[in-house]
């Protein structure tokens, strides 16, 4: 097998656990969670963040992992983490196990994102690092579409939630597997890291990235913990159960989530300052949109549709944009970008969940629609760059 193709498809695979059921498979099956352990909207932003916490402790070691053992490694561990996190969950007799299941799972994509940069910058020619970070990152689409679909047989094949985490943890372990023998090339370790290289990533020219990745770390965690269960908890989509229509969410999600593959190809179209206002305009309408009617098919599925558009394309383009300003550094600055990504995770399914206690969903949905529509305004065409400058 071709390298290029080699690395695609192995970095597809893991996105799409880890980015997939992971990820988002706590938000997705929040209905089911509270029906057998009564979890709160408190608890669960509480349960998110820390799921959240976990993806941002690994992106740390995942770095440190890429330096001592080259990129193989993380990723493989990233797996094995998912493998175990979604077992426990599948298993999970209380909250609290399920909470830790959810913690372990979530780690793995802190743990096995960042290292394709590294794996792409050693074996694959300038030419086709673009393409290739664009289809590992749309892996996750095909992650979160096939774990929707899974949520939405259960309607129709009566089979328990437990089954679906079972296979998840499964398809885990045979990514794990997929990865340490698709990754043979890229084994060799890239030598100790110099503390000066994070100083290196402090420059006028990265803020924009800074800012984007932190509001999008917020909005896209209020958006995967919460959008599924506002649908059931309003009655859900006509025709379907109402746990079964928080499914339709994540379906569409995934779906709409491959235009991902054509980010390369629009940036080049129309430039990365308008991609990235087009694509944060989205967010704030997909955001709007699930709070204002969660219970119109039409609604939810332009909802969910932009918010996998969103996602997708931010998250090759964080990839794309980190490599480009930092090309001597492209690890350490997309898990820099990962890291404040991370931030904005951990902080805003906490504060959704405890803002939608105190002043009710709508208007906590409303808030984050409108970051993301300031994070637009702010980025005028003028303050995006695409190469390093001097030090802030």
């Amino acid at each position: 097998m071709q390298t290029l193709t080699r690395i695609a498809s192995a970095g597809s695979a893991a996105t799409a656990i880890a980015f997939g059921p992971a990820r988002i498979g706590f938000g997705l099956f929040l209905p089911q969670f509270r029906e057998a352990f009564s979890i709160s909207t408190g608890t669960a932003g509480l349960i998110s963040s820390l799921g959240f916490a976990a993806f941002f402790l690994a992106l740390g070691c995942s770095y440190k992992l890429i330096a001592r053992a080259g990129p193989r490694v993380p990723i493989v561990i990233g797996m094995i983490a998912a493998t175990f996190g979604l077992a426990a969950v599948a298993a999970a007799p209380n909250a609290v196990v399920l909470a830790v299941g959810v913690c372990v799972a979530s780690a793995s994509a802190g743990f096995s994102w960042a290292p394709f940069n590294n794996a792409a910058q050693r074996a694959l020619y300038e030419r086709d690092r673009p393409g290739a970070l664009s289809m590992i990152s749309s892996g996750t689409a095909v992650g979160v579409l096939l774990a929707g679909l899974l949520a939405l047989s259960l309607a129709f094949f009566g089979y328990g939630w437990r089954v679906v985490w079972a296979i998840f943890a499964i398809s885990a372990a045979g990514a794990a597997l997929a990865n340490l023998l698709a990754l043979t090339d890229t084994v060799e370790p890239a030598g100790d890291v110099a503390p000066r290289e994070w100083g290196e990533l402090a420059t006028r020219s990265a803020i924009p990235l800074y800012l984007v990745a932190f509001s999008f770390g917020v909005t896209n965690g209020i958006y995967v913990t919460f959008a599924a269960d506002r649908v059931t908890e309003q009655g859900g989509l006509a025709g379907l159960p109402s746990q079964a229509s928080g499914a339709i969410v994540f379906a569409a999600y995934g779906a709409f989530g491959l235009l991902g593959l054509l980010t390369a190809r629009i940036k080049s179209a129309i430039g990365l300052s308008w991609l990235l206002r087009g694509l944060n305009i989205c967010a704030a309408l997909s955001i709007a949109i699930i709070a204002w009617a969660p219970t119109s098919w039409g609604g939810v599925i332009v909802s969910a549709g932009l918010q996998g558009i969103f996602v997708m394309m931010i998250s090759a383009v964080l990839s794309l944009w980190s490599e480009r300003l930092f090309p001597d550094l492209p690890s350490l600055s997309f898990t820099a970008a990962l890291l404040i990504t991370g931030a904005g995770n951990i902080a805003g399914p906490a504060i959704a969940g405890a803002a939608s206690s105190a002043f009710g969903t709508v208007p906590m949905f409303f808030g984050t629609a409108v970051l993301a529509l300031a994070t637009a305004l702010v980025l005028k065409p003028g303050i995006i760059r695409e190469k390093a400058s001097t030090t802030a």
